[in-house]
């Protein structure tokens, strides 16, 4: 009888661009190399596999400045009305070309790659107000739902009338089914008097990815 032996293949993956795997009919199981690096087919969409960076794969990170409101221009809160906090993207930072994590459409809406995914957003700007003993901000992430739970702050101002005060605020929040649908927008309230509002920067980093 005939000794039985285990045996190694080689096996190539195609090599091919971006556009052309773009353009591939999904089956599940595919892998593809192309220049941004290697990908297969899991569970009926393209899934990055090396290098682990960059949109619908794994982690990734984004630095979102707006170039509208400055402190020559700011942004005007009148009392007791909340309206979107806006960030025009006039510059953006990334970790890889990829990336996205909030678009500045007519909502400008923070947005998730899948279901489950993990982020962290740090909300930073400038502001001041001409009665800073009576008046505080309300920051809130809310979608269609209203405020998402956990995801809202009350800032009050420590410096004093008409002193310009930083604020930075970190939030963590993952991505339900109505996050993914509908995205999250970002509002702020001045409570008790008017408020200007000025440097806007949002940083948005992925932390665990789901997927």
């Amino acid at each position: 009888m005939a000794t039985l032996r285990n045996t190694s293949y080689k096996v190539q993956v195609d090599v091919d661009t971006d556009a052309i795997r773009n353009a591939y009919k999904i089956e599940e199981g595919a892998f593809v190399t192309t220049e941004s690096g290697v990908y297969t087919v899991y569970e009926g969409e393209w899934i990055k596999l090396h290098p682990q960076a960059g949109l619908g794969t794994n982690v990734g990170w984004a630095r979102y400045i707006d170039s509208e409101y400055t402190a020559a221009s700011p942004l005007s809160l009148a009392d007791g009305v909340s309206a979107l906090l806006p960030n025009n993207k006039g510059t953006v930072i990334r970790s890889d070309s990829s990336v996205e994590y909030y678009e500045n459409g007519a909502n400008q809406k923070i947005i998730g790659d899948h279901l489950n995914d993990v982020y962290i957003i740090t909300i930073e700007f400038k502001a001041q107000t001409p009665n800073a003993n009576q008046t505080y901000l309300d920051l809130s992430i809310q979608n269609g739902g209203g405020v998402i739970e956990n995801l809202d702050i009350a800032l009050a101002y420590i410096k004093g009338n008409a002193t310009t005060q930083v604020f930075h605020n970190v939030f963590q929040y993952y991505i339900d089914q109505n996050f993914l649908d509908n995205g999250a927008s970002i509002y702020i309230e001045s409570n008790g008097s008017t408020s200007t509002v000025w440097d806007i920067e949002y940083f948005i980093q992925k932390t665990q990815n789901y997927a």
